[in-house]
């Protein structure tokens, strides 16, 4: 499996797969064609089907400036190694053709070629089963993050103080901002009328409301395109920072334990995104809401106190109760039911560690296996149903819009 670098990426939304990855695309090949008078960009797929509510077209445009770019759409057609495609063509100044690159954005901001392995590719792990990893964890006496500091290195935490310190400053931003979201819908912000009427005396309510608060916060700032932590996704990238920062608060971490629990959530994501996929476009927002549910609950699970086994079990359940969920964001933008599904899956990965901690931790289904179950899962789902918002909630409110 890959570095935990390339789960935890700090960018800007609204979305990883359709803006930081593009972003990263276009960079790459600007640098490779210096002598071009101006580029073409077909995007094919997801990536043409809701492009233009994630600002897929202006981040490549904004990125190969001050050369011109034409953006061809092309959402008909998927290609058979990821629906996110996308062909740079570099051209002179006779519109011929000077070079060409097929790249595909897979997910989490990370881009691949056709000649890369979808899985498998990366070697900062060797196990790659959470099986396998909690066997070694118990033959050597070690705890999850432990495990991440044996392949990672130490460097590593220096990484985890960086993703950290962005997902609290998103939080903080957040809940400062009123107003409408930017794009047709003039979605108003939450974070800061839901944080503004928080009772400040302790009880289960006001844990509650704070994690709506910070979840919605850093939803917010994805959506209006500021800068956040890919947790594992952009569209999912609320869930985490919410719960962490609350749980930060209430039981006053301190910063040791706060980047072990990020550790122990990245590991439950590297293992989703390496065994099945962390990609809207490729299998709803299982792949995405339910993966960063998998990682929360896991991660509560550590900072409350829990064994592996009790980690595995909220793991697994995070993504179980999250299979088959749609990925229909209404008009292509990270706002309908993105936002508010951030800050409710928040509180339903609290809701989930609380579960396993209170069993010791047996269960059936297996983490690794419900991984693959997700994966088969949106393998079979209608392809409306995976980032087109040409179904589900994006096709009744458009055909609301139109009556």
């Amino acid at each position: 499996m890959d570095s935990l670098k390339e789960l935890f990426k700090i960018g800007c939304g609204p979305s990883s797969s359709h803006t930081m990855g593009p972003e990263r695309a276009a960079k790459r090949f600007k640098t490779e064609t210096e002598n071009a008078h101006s580029y073409r960009v077909e995007l094919y797929g997801s990536l043409a089907a809701t492009g233009k509510g994630h600002l897929t077209d202006w981040i490549i445009e904004e990125t190969l400036k001050p050369k011109k770019t034409e953006i061809v759409w092309m959402p008909e057609f998927i290609h058979e190694y990821h629906t996110n495609g996308m062909k740079f063509e570099a051209l002179d100044e006779n519109g011929n053709l000077i070079k060409d690159w097929l790249v595909f954005s897979v997910g989490g901001g990370t881009i691949k070629e056709l000649s890369d392995k979808r899985n498998g590719s990366g070697r900062t792990y060797t196990l790659s089963k959470m099986d396998d990893i909690i066997k070694w964890c118990k033959e050597n006496n070690k705890e999850l993050w432990e495990y991440v500091e044996h392949c990672e290195g130490k460097e590593i935490w220096n990484h985890l103080k960086d993703i950290l310190d962005t997902m609290n400053d998103a939080v903080s931003r957040g809940i400062k901002k009123d107003g409408v979201l930017p794009g047709k819908l003039r979605y108003p912000r939450k974070a800061k009328e839901i944080y503004d009427k928080i009772d400040k005396k302790k009880n289960y309510l006001v844990i509650t409301k704070k994690i709506f608060a910070y979840a919605l916060a850093v939803s917010e700032e994805n959506s209006s395109a500021g800068t956040i932590v890919t947790a594992p996704t952009c569209g999912a990238a609320g869930v985490i920072p919410g719960l962490l920062r609350a749980l930060i608060e209430e039981y006053e971490l301190d910063e040791t334990t706060s980047l072990r629990a990020l550790a122990v959530a990245g590991l439950i994501g590297n293992l989703i995104k390496e065994n099945a996929t962390i990609s809207g476009a490729e299998a709803g927002c299982q792949a995405e809401i339910g993966s960063a549910c998998s990682m929360a609950a896991g991660m509560a699970v550590y900072i409350l106190g829990g064994t592996i086994d009790q980690i595995e079990y909220a793991a697994e359940m995070g993504m179980e109760h999250h299979l088959g969920m749609t990925c229909d964001p209404v008009g292509g933008y990270v706002q309908i039911p993105c936002i508010e599904r951030n800050a409710i899956v928040a509180v339903r990965a609290l809701n989930t560690a609380d579960y396993a901690l209170s069993t010791n931790g047996e269960h059936t289904i297996s983490f690794d296996q419900v991984v693959i179950t997700m994966k088969e899962t949106g393998s079979d789902m209608c392809s409306s149903y995976k980032e087109t918002s040409t179904g589900g909630l994006a096709k009744y409110y458009d055909k609301f819009l139109k009556d």
